[in-house]
């Protein structure tokens, strides 16, 4: 008997016009900083102001999909979502059952009709890379719209690998320029939002911005990897900090719907998303600050040192950073929930694309499946699931009890007969056992969890580090390796 109760429909991706998305894989960079006296050296004369920087009105522009590229970095600077990169860039790490990270950012770039996507990539990029390539290509974007992966390379000029997200972008403008674009948008691949990007462009083309970076005023909690923004009451960024020294003030929308009187300066919470007038960066990157490597921390704060119009864009809508690892369980978590707190997989104005697999059904035998989502491939053989995402290609067996966990799944079907020269792996197989008990784990791909396991965090530990034994704990939730065996009868 099957019971399959407050169980969402299976997740279903589609396939529509994307744009050309740069993906810069800014993973492991060497965050070394440059000494950018930016803020002294600068005399008067070479300040630019907005009207030496004007820009036609939005109306006057091309079609966003002529005029508008997308860049898209694969990694942050500062990862935190370790061991879930131990061998993949955060983009590339799945989630909701069947997608990846990346996929959420190609999806608004599609929605916001822009055709041309740039993806730089660097470090652990092998998955990242395969993925893009396979599940965009041959989409009909038509003669000049495509998603192309961006690898770093060494050349005559330019020995090593690339040293921020400013350098990878310096080193690739020979590219980049291929085609006349008027902005660059800038986008970490690792966020989970939904965004119309052409609201964002059209705000920035009718304050004829040189800068427009996308600020969440929604969340009171904010990770400051991407730096806060001091605001003006027409939104004009006065300043840009790493640290915030108070509380964030909400700002009004620079839309212009939220406008405030106020005249003392607002705090908010830059995404790490930016609009550039091409002329801009050039400026920035070549001429102004060559040396910078990183353009949140040294580009962004000299544009704005320069007396450029940098203006922000306020977004009240849904964003995940994913911060660290107990930020990316509670945004799977929330996909088993029938609520509107989280990012919206089902929206069919706005869909969510991804590779298509082609694989069969979930088979599904005397089993209790509650609150979860189950991807595609599984084999679920008297089992029970609660509040659960299950991957692509999961086996659980018979007696085993998962809730309030996240099963990445697997990348392949287990052959019958395997290598029998290792006997380890021989006897467990890919899969979730049975009799074994998981509550608040995450299991990445390809794990073997073996019989009667119990991984429940039996000692309530916040961190633990014992990755020779297959597993780390981070912030109380037990996070089971890529490829990891646990042993029959093991209890975590």
């Amino acid at each position: 008997m099957v019971i399959l109760q407050g169980c969402l429909p299976s997740l279903v991706s589609s396939t529509t016009q994307t744009k050309r998305l740069v993906i810069v894989g800014s993973d492991y960079y060497n965050h070394e900083k440059h000494s950018l006296n930016i803020h002294s050296s600068v005399p008067p004369s070479s300040l630019i102001s907005s009207s030496q920087q004007t820009q036609s009105p939005s109306m006057l522009f091309p079609p966003v999909n002529q005029s508008v590229a997308a860049i898209v970095f694969g990694d942050g600077p500062e990862s935190q979502l370790h061991p879930l990169t131990k061998r993949r860039s955060e983009a590339a790490i799945p989630i909701a059952a069947r997608y990846r990270l990346i996929d959420a950012v190609v999806s608004n770039c599609i929605s916001s009709n822009i055709h041309r996507i740039y993806a730089l990539t660097q470090f652990n990029s092998t998955s990242l890379n395969s993925h893009v390539s396979r599940a965009y290509s041959g989409l009909g974007f038509g003669n000049e719209g495509f998603v192309e992966v961006i690898a770093a390379y060494q050349g005559p000029d330019n020995k090593g690998w690339f040293q921020g997200t400013a350098d990878a972008v310096r080193r690739c403008l020979w590219l980049l320029e291929e085609y006349p674009m008027s902005e660059f948008l800038v986008l970490p691949g690792y966020h989970l939002y939904k965004m119309d990007y052409q609201e964002l462009i059209k705000a920035h083309r009718n304050n004829k911005a040189d800068i427009t970076i996308a600020a969440s005023v929604a969340r009171r909690i904010h990770d400051p990897g991407f730096g806060f923004l001091d605001v003006n009451s027409e939104n004009q960024v006065l300043e840009f900090r790493l640290k915030l020294e108070r509380g964030p003030i909400d700002i009004h929308s620079a839309k212009g719907s939220r406008k405030s009187n106020n005249t003392a300066p607002s705090s908010i919470t830059s995404m790490g998303i930016y609009l550039i007038n091409i002329d801009t960066l050039k400026r920035l990157l070549e001429e102004h600050f060559p040396e910078a490597n990183d353009i949140r921390s040294e580009v962004i704060p000299g544009a704005v040192s320069l007396g450029m119009k940098v203006q922000a864009y306020a977004f009240d809508g849904y964003w995940e950073d994913m911060r660290n690892i107990g930020a990316f369980y509670e945004a799977n978590m929330q996909t088993t929930k029938s609520t509107d707190v989280g990012y919206n997989f089902y929206d069919r104005e706005s869909p969510i694309h991804t590779l298509r697999h082609c694989l069969p059904p979930t088979l599904i035998t005397d089993s209790v499946i509650t609150n979860s989502v189950v991807g595609d491939g599984c084999i679920l053989n008297g089992c029970r699931i609660k509040g659960t995402v299950i991957g692509m290609r999961s086996t659980i067996g018979i007696g085993a009890i998962v809730e309030d966990s996240v099963i990445m799944g697997s990348s392949f079907y287990q052959p019958k007969a395997e290598d029998s020269e290792n006997s380890k792996v021989t006897d467990i197989p890919i899969g979730i056992g049975e009799d074994t008990r998981i509550r608040k784990a995450i299991v990445d791909k390809n794990a073997r969890i073996g019989k009667n396991v119990v991984i429940i965090n039996k000692d309530n530990a916040q961190e633990g580090d014992r990755e020779a034994d297959g597993y780390v704990i981070r912030e109380g939730i037990v996070v089971v390796l890529r490829s990891a065996v646990i042993p029959d009868g093991t209890v975590i």
